[in-house]
């Protein structure tokens, strides 16, 4: 068997008498519902360190998405400009068939 530890512990009236009416409910002895619960109360811990982690993980890839984000964005940009420029420069044939005229935009 492994080795344990004995834990003394106060408890208020109030706080003993709602201890041992969970206790009747459950049907445990007091040591194995404190085992139990101290078990619980660990795992809940470690669950909230967790989500807090990857909140703050959230967070910090939040930040680079909208860098990169903004980054696509200029290079959209700057190639839509340059579509433009090619485009406004174009020759269109004229109405009446004949001469080409040139149309800028702007």
């Amino acid at each position: 068997m492994s080795e344990s530890k004995k834990l003394v512990i106060d408890l208020s009236d109030t706080l003993c008498s709602e201890f041992d009416e969970a206790l009747k409910q459950d049907c445990k002895k007091r040591s194995e519902f404190i085992r139990e619960a101290i078990i619980l109360y660990i795992e809940e811990k470690k669950k909230i360190h967790l989500m807090e982690e990857m909140k703050n993980g959230y967070m910090e890839m939040a930040e680079l998405n909208l860098q990169i984000c903004e980054m696509g964005f200029c290079s959209d940009i700057c190639e839509l400009k340059e579509y433009e420029v090619k485009l406004s420069e174009s020759d269109l044939p004229d109405d009446d068939g004949g001469e080409k005229r040139r149309y800028i935009l702007c």
